[in-house]
This record gives C-alpha cells, sequence and structure tokens, in this order.
C-alpha cells in the first residue's frame, strides 16, 4: 500500500505500509494499531502526559527481533514535545550524560510514534514539570507477576492484599488495577504527598516484604524466578527512578495485540474466587470497556500538576 499523508490535529503526518502485519498470529496490521491508538487516545494521553516515554519498537512484527529506544529518534518532528534529562534523574548508577525523551501529550505525537511500530508505551512514574526537569512521582506501581502455576486469579487475590495495605494501613491514595496485557496485573496506588523515587520504592518493598512474610505460599518479594513457582512475585522496583512500566492501554508485543486495561475491584474480587472469570484482554475489547465504562482509572492522572 501506498503512503498515506494525513491531517491529526493540524500536522500532516506520513503514515506508510499500513496493510504490514504487526501481530502475524491474529493477522493484525499497522493500520489497525494506528487505528486503535486514535481511538483510544482520550483516555491514553492523560496517562502519558508529562512523562517521558520508552518505546519497544517492532518494525517487523512481534514475531521478529524488537529494541527499546529511549531517545527521541533521528528525524523527530520540530513539534514533537521532548524532555532532555540527566540520566541520574532516570537512572540510579551516578552516571553522567543526558537523555532527550518525546512527551506524548497529543493525538499526533502519539500517531507519529504508532506509524514507527511502538507498539509498547512505557513510562516512567516520575514527571517532567513545566521547567522541563524531572518532578517526584505522583504515584506508586507495584507488578503483580505470576509464577509458574499461577495466573490471574492468583494476581487478583494478591491484589485485594495490596490494596488493603496500602488504602487502609498506610493511608495513602487510591489504589488501580490494570491487567498488565502480558500475565499479570499492575496495581497503581496514588499518593497524597510526592515522595522521590528511592521514598516510593522503599515504602513499595516494604509492602512487598510484609506480605511475602505473612503470606509466604501466595506471595513472594524476591526476584530469583526459581522461587515464584506457584506464587505471585511483587515487583517493588519499578519505582526505581531508572525504571518504567507499561502505560494504561498501551497495547503488548505478544503474540496477540493485548493491551494494559484498568478493571474495577469488583472484576478483581470475582477473579480472586475464580480462575476462569478474568483474561488479558485484546484492543477491540478494551475499546468496547471503555464504550462502556470510560476511564476505569481518570483519577490517578488528574493532579500531575
Amino acid at each position: 500500500m501506498a503512503d498515506v499523508h494525513v491531517d491529526v490535529e493540524g500536522r500532516t503526518l506520513k503514515l506508510s505500509n499500513l496493510d504490514k502485519v504487526l501481530y502475524p498470529h491474529t493477522g493484525t496490521t499497522k493500520g489497525e494499531v494506528l487505528n486503535y491508538y486514535a481511538r483510544i487516545a482520550p483516555v491514553l494521553l492523560p496517562h502519558l502526559a508529562h512523562r517521558a516515554v520508552t518505546r519497544i519498537r517492532w518494525p517487523n512484527g512481534t514475531q521478529k527481533p524488537s529494541f527499546f529506544e529511549k531517545n527521541a529518534p533521528a528525524g523527530t518532528p520540530t513539534w514533537v514535545h521532548t524532555a532532555t534529562v540527566p540520566t541520574t534523574g532516570s537512572r540510579t548508577d551516578g552516571e553522567s550524560g543526558e537523555l532527550t525523551f518525546p512527551i506524548v501529550d497529543d493525538l499526533a505525537t502519539l500517531t507519529w510514534l504508532a506509524n514507527l511500530a511502538s507498539l509498547e508505551l512505557h513510562v516512567h512514574q516520575w514527571t517532567v514539570g513545566k521547567n522541563g526537569q524531572p518532578k517526584n512521582p505522583n504515584r506508586m506501581v507495584i507488578d503483580l507477576d505470576p509464577g509458574e502455576g499461577a495466573g490471574l486469579s492468583e494476581c487478583a487475590a494478591v491484589a485485594l492484599l495490596v490494596r488493603e495495605r496500602a488504602e487502609a494501613r498506610r493511608g495513602l491514595g487510591a489504589a488501580y488495577a490494570v491487567t498488565s496485557g502480558s500475565k499479570g496485573m499492575h496495581l497503581y496506588v496514588s499518593l497524597p504527598g510526592r515522595k522521590n523515587p528511592s521514598e516510593v520504592t522503599e515504602l513499595a518493598k516494604e509492602i512487598a516484604d510484609e506480605l511475602a512474610e505473612e503470606y509466604p505460599k501466595q506471595v513472594t518479594a524476591t526476584m530469583t524466578k526459581a522461587r515464584r513457582s506457584g506464587k505471585v512475585f511483587l515487583d517493588w522496583s519499578q519505582n526505581s527512578g531508572s525504571k518504567t512500566t507499561l502505560s494504561p492501554y498501551s497495547l503488548r508485543g505478544k503474540e496477540r495485540p493485548y493491551a494494559a486495561t484498568p478493571i474495577t475491584w469488583n472484576e478483581v474480587e470475582e477473579a480472586a474466587g475464580d480462575p476462569v472469570a478474568l483474561e488479558q484482554f485484546r484492543f477491540e475489547e478494551v475499546l468496547e470497556r471503555v464504550d462502556d465504562l470510560g476511564d476505569l482509572i481518570s483519577d490517578l492522572d488528574a493532579d500531575v500538576f
């Protein structure tokens, strides 16, 4: 298919290879990916806004090699907003240097990235301030990663425990559950006051360690995969200034076009008692859910500034 020039909010973009299959197992094309991101943009963009975006690109489809990209690539349009931050703002090893990330704050930028086969959009928990410098995180995230023999049902049961620890016992903000689009689930917790990444990481680790001690048959806070069998690993480390998490509503570069999907706590409770009550959602299902339910996590990033 020939290149197509489109107007997106006053920006002219050249879209290429729209019929190229990016998900061979389902035959999902680049054009369908672009359509998904255009339709999901109203609920996705608020969770990308003011955050440095790391992309994982699959230029030849999900059965071919992918690559991470942090810096804005050569040929980035001049109208794309970027943030140049010291690596010490995104890393913890003290290495000097800078990274120039794109900031995805409009549909044109999102479309441009999707046209580059940037299927996965990952963000830090910290945001970029109006002065272009990193601010402290407005949220905490814990990645619930099921080991062999465990699945979404086990993640749901543990998610309820994490929510209770965060909301009731520590008085943090509201907790939100998001299926990861892969195997597990992400738990986000609003922070009533901004702490630095090290403080948030320590808080998440504290919760993970507590639950691992009290529920050793269900939970592990140890990264060693050999110790995860039948358990849910609570990955607290994604709050580090150097780490990123797949954004809510982002596609996943898996066999099928799954996307990270916010779910209700009623759905979590049902899944905790029924191993077949919850599955990862394909992008068509995500669009249907947003039409019916809106953005279930709209309050999470409502006060970024």
